[in-house]
């Protein structure tokens, strides 16, 4: 789910136990001032803890406790020392070199010291991910100097990449071409370390998702026990070099599938859980809000970006037992940009999340963009401000479309029938009416189906049924999973149209855009059922010219302003292609908290700032109230601008002179 840096899945469940700012925790602190317990659910099994090659949240959500990297991130998004004491980078930003901490270690799940944390250990994971094809390897493979050749076959000898040890504490990384956002990725479970040794004796069961002991650990937590849909546990690791930093010294997870929200509400009052999410549309807000009126606050958004979707060139029909030419129909339709537009501005955003949200909140997560809007800064204006001049220039539909967060900017139903209309006379008697789009939710998931209840209501009534059909199929869990989420190349995609998530991996408007390339190893074009081998159809909707951009921008290495700003013309040309709907961000929706606000690490990106990072965070025993943490809210975010200031000075003191 989640998170941070992956594929994040999206059902009700999903955005229970992920949107919320902080973590939270539960137990009274002061029954052992030594002990703080932290309680709550989760909502997706591992498949498996191998950090190194997984790039799901239900992986990494977990494992960022176990493992440290280099750095890792400070409450106000700062990257500071972790495993690397001290770095420096050359000239020409090409090489970065980390100094290791001498009092780094690895343990084993009962707590017995294994080794060092040496320089190899890295070279171990990257040739870890190399050599098993981690999911995640389109991160660093085009970034570090030989590793995509290496993991094509060109070069056979490791050695020859760019990665080194220097000595015992010092590990060396060769660029091909400068990256400012370097250091951002050393923050991602990919380039995290391996021990060699441990790596061997485990063979294909080393991050065996069953089995505590298929890991070692060198962070701030080890994991205790994993049962498949029942419960995590895991323990602070009193070994752990920064183990003053950690404050939560137990944490259990329960396994939830989304089936009693009032649940969660019941299991806060009763203090088995450490935290709520409130459902306003559920029987237990009204009695939260009798009983804990002020302690409601509603979260920030975060850089999540989950978004519908469209299945351009369905082949698979197990699932919903779509006829041949109901797909063929479907299929031209969708291939239709105008089409596509007009979905998407009739979809009523606001209406769909008010099913989880409630009506006062069902704004405050809303995006309208893949790349959030104030995620960078060009020349002092925000990234969103930029796209949206160069939005504006692509067509007349996209005047009056409010690009900001928080803003039901792509909703217009009557841009959806002009939209329609210019569809309806392109496609002419090639297509028969109505257009039958399916879209498949786990049955289990009562806020998803009521969801995808809203997303047919606002697409039929605004383009009318005689046009299009919304078919909703309640699946099993399992079946659902198989035909979207976990389904592993286009032809597997067996939907019209599906949600599913993404964070950024490093520090870049690239992080969010490339997953829509034309390359082999984009994460998400094989989502819009669309094969990097097929040209006729990648020209067809506008991906061609989008790459074209992408490889523009991504060729500017020493002028932040100028790469950014091509990047911005990027994200115009894939929000008028419409081959996907931005819907929310994690976060914006209420909750009750025992957890100190604001003392989890911060990031928009990597696996080391965000909600399942438990290292720094404090409980105490009351919930916070609402203007306890509002106050909270203004004083970090004043903090945050003068540490942020602050970090940004002292970087030039890394770079050699």
């Amino acid at each position: 789910m989640t998170s941070k840096t992956k594929l994040l899945a999206l059902a009700g469940v999903a955005l229970v136990s992920t949107a919320v700012l902080a973590a939270c925790g539960s137990q009274s602190a002061s029954k052992n001032a030594d002990s703080m317990s932290y309680n709550y659910i989760y909502a997706s099994d591992p498949e498996t803890l191998d950090y190194i090659l997984a790039n799901r949240a239900e992986t990494s959500d977990l494992t960022t406790n176990f493992v440290d990297g280099l750095l890792e991130n400070d409450q106000y998004g700062n990257l500071v020392p972790s495993l690397a004491k001290d770095w420096t980078v050359s000239a020409d930003g090409l090489t970065y070199t980390y100094k290791l901490r001498d009092d780094a270690a690895w343990y084993t799940a009962d707590g017995e010291e294994y080794a060092k944390v040496t320089a190899q250990d890295f070279i171990t994971g990257l040739k870890h991910a190399a050599d098993k094809k981690s999911d995640a390897l389109y991160v660093v493979q085009d970034s570090i100097k030989g590793l995509k050749d290496y993991v094509d076959g060109k070069e056979t000898d490791f050695n020859n990449v760019g990665i080194k040890a220097v000595d015992e504490k010092t590990v060396e990384y060769t660029l091909n071409k400068p990256e400012s956002f370097w250091n951002s990725k050393t923050t991602y479970s990919i380039l995290f370390p391996v021990n060699a040794e441990f790596l061997a004796s485990k063979g294909d069961d080393f991050g065996s998702p069953t089995d505590p002991s298929s890991l070692l650990y060198n962070g701030a937590y080890t994991l205790s026990a994993i049962t498949s849909k029942s419960s995590v546990e895991m323990t602070k690791n009193d070994n752990y070099w920064d183990a003053d930093n950690v404050h939560i010294t137990d944490i259990k997870l329960t396994y939830y599938d989304g089936s009693d929200p009032d649940s969660l509400f019941n299991n806060f009052k009763d203090g088995s859980y450490s935290y709520a999410r409130l459902y306003p549309n559920q029987p237990s807000f009204k009695k939260a809000s009798k009983e804990f009126g002020d302690n409601i606050y509603y979260s920030q958004q975060n850089a999540s970006t989950y978004m519908y979707f469209f299945n351009v060139n369905r082949t698979a029909s197990k699932v919903t037992e779509k006829s041949a030419e109901q797909l063929e129909d479907t299929k031209e339709a969708l291939q239709n940009k105008d089409f596509r537009q007009a979905v998407t501005f009739a979809f009523d955003r606001a209406s769909w999340n008010s099913q989880v949200a409630g009506e006062e909140a069902k704004d405050k997560a809303l995006r309208n963009t893949l790349v959030p809007p104030a995620f960078v800064q060009i020349d002092g204006k925000d990234f969103g401000d930029v796209v949206k001049a160069d939005l504006d220039a692509l067509g007349d539909e996209w005047k009056d479309v409010s690009l900001k967060d928080a803003q039901n900017g792509l909703y217009n139903p009557e841009k959806a029938k002009a939209e329609f209309e210019k569809a309806k006379s392109a496609l002419g008697s090639n297509v028969s009416y109505p257009i039958q789009i399916d879209t498949v939710v786990a049955q289990t998931d009562e806020l998803a189906v009521q969801r995808a209840k809203s997303l047919k209501q606002s697409i039929e009534s605004n383009l009318g049924k005689e046009n299009v059909q919304i078919n909703i199929h309640e699946k099993s869990e399992e079946e659902y999973l198989a035909a979207t989420y976990k389904a592993e190349s286009a032809d597997q995609m067996d939907y019209d149209i599906a949600i599913s998530g993404w964070s950024p991996d490093y520090l870049d408007p690239s992080s969010y855009l490339d997953i829509f390339s034309t390359s082999e190893s984009a994460a998400s074009t094989m989502r819009l059922g669309i094969d990097s081998k097929n040209t006729d159809l990648i020209n067809k909707v506008g991906l061609n010219d989008y790459q074209a951009q992408l490889d523009k921008a991504a060729e500017i290495t020493d002028d932040v302003n100028a790469r950014y700003t091509e990047y911005a013309k990027a994200q115009a040309l894939l929000s008028d292609s419409a081959l996907m709907i931005p819907t929310v961000s994690q976060g914006g929706v209420p909750g009750i908290t025992r957890i100190q606000p604001f003392t989890a690490p911060f990031s928009w990106v990597g696996n080391k700032g965000g909600t399942y990072v438990y290292k720094h965070q404090k409980v105490q025993d009351k919930p916070f109230t609402t203007s306890e943490y509002e106050k909270a809210l203004e004083n970090w975010k004043s903090e945050s601008k003068k540490s942020n200031e602050k970090a940004t000075k002292e970087l030039a003191d890394h770079v050699a002179k």
